[in-house]
């Protein structure tokens, strides 16, 4: 979501808008500043819609959207979409939505859906998803597939490749991949398990995950169970991905759900063969055995074998990656989703 807003605010200030980010603050603060936008950091973050961190904000946002005039309100998560209803209530200003994956089908979400006037579904199947989970009627659900600024991801010298790849660690190694946050859903419990079998085929693998969540303790335990410490790497989340993804051979995205899977458009983006699940909005963005490769959920050998056979065949390591950054500068440009986003706000 903060790489979505980012690449949204480079675009609308390009176009004369003026962006103001409401958030509880984060690493990413300066990235935002130097896109032109205005930040408004506030104690907000929870996960509970009766928090009452939620409410105490309230009527200071509303003094602020009226002192700035705010035209639109663009909510990002579940929480944030409780505050537009309100807010919507409280001063009259619409607002909308982006439904950046899947959600549980919750009581409260059915009392409260807090969608927006109109909802932004970054793929077809969370668009399809809201359609039939929660009701909503599909003349309000408005498809925007997520884009990419493809300069960010444009690549970098070999000198600087083997700078970064000493930084890490993992020089001379085959080098592993994957950037989310560390959740069941994303599926790193899975791909922590295929090392395991990876190793025996590949010595010098390295597996780096990119990465804080929830799960870490799980995945860190388990690691040192299958006495994998010295070929997993943990590191936190990176201000610049297009770094990281820079120095890997390999992306792998073992999810178990996904909306559509910004982070394989990045990786596509950096020339990056990736294996990933069959699921969600993936297979849109993956032709077998053309720009990446899909694999079935949930089977850590099947994940290594794919793996294993792509590090052992160079030509098609290059061809894949090739083909893959060929189908991100001809379909994951930021402009159409920056451009559609608007008509939405326009609406």
């Amino acid at each position: 979501i903060t790489q979505y807003l980012l690449t949204l605010t480079k675009g609308f200030v390009s176009r004369g808008m003026e962006v103001h980010i409401v958030s509880s603050g984060g690493n990413m603060e300066g990235a935002f500043m130097e896109a032109g936008a205005r930040l408004l950091t506030l104690d907000m973050r929870t996960k509970s819609e009766l928090s009452p961190k939620i409410y105490k904000v309230l009527n200071l946002l509303k003094k602020y959207i009226q002192k700035h005039s705010i035209d639109i309100i663009h909510s990002q998560t579940r929480i944030t979409q409780v505050m537009g209803m309100l807010l919507n209530k409280m001063t009259g200003v619409k607002y909308v939505s982006t439904c950046h994956g899947f959600f549980k089908p919750r009581l409260s979400r059915k009392l409260m859906p807090c969608w927006g006037k109109r909802v932004i579904a970054i793929s077809e199947v969370v668009k399809q998803h809201l359609n039939k989970d929660f009701g909503i009627d599909e003349t309000y659900i408005f498809l925007v597939p997520s884009g990419i600024d493809l300069q960010d991801f444009s690549g970098i010298t070999e000198k600087e490749k083997r700078n970064l790849r000493l930084k890490f660690k993992v020089d001379h190694c085959f080098v592993i991949g994957m950037v989310a946050r560390l959740s069941d859903v994303k599926g790193q419990d899975v791909l922590v398990e295929a090392m395991n079998i990876i190793i025996k085929k590949i010595p010098q693998a390295k597996l780096l995950l990119i990465g804080e969540g929830k799960l870490e303790g799980v995945l860190r335990k388990r690691v040192k169970e299958l006495g994998l410490e010295d070929s997993v790497q943990f590191h936190s989340i990176v201000n610049k991905t297009s770094e990281v993804l820079a120095l890997l051979d390999v992306f792998v995205n073992p999810s178990r759900q996904e909306g559509l899977g910004l982070s394989v458009m990045e990786a596509q983006a950096s020339g990056l063969p990736v294996v990933a699940s069959n699921v969600g909005g993936i297979p849109s963005l993956i032709e077998d055995g053309q720009t990446g490769i899909l694999v079935e959920p949930e089977n850590p050998e099947l994940l290594a074998q794919s793996i294993i056979k792509i590090s052992q065949d160079t030509e098609q390591l290059k061809m894949i990656g090739l083909k893959a950054r060929q189908k991100a500068e001809k379909e994951y440009s930021f402009e159409v989703m920056v451009d559609k986003t608007l008509e939405v706000y326009e609406r």
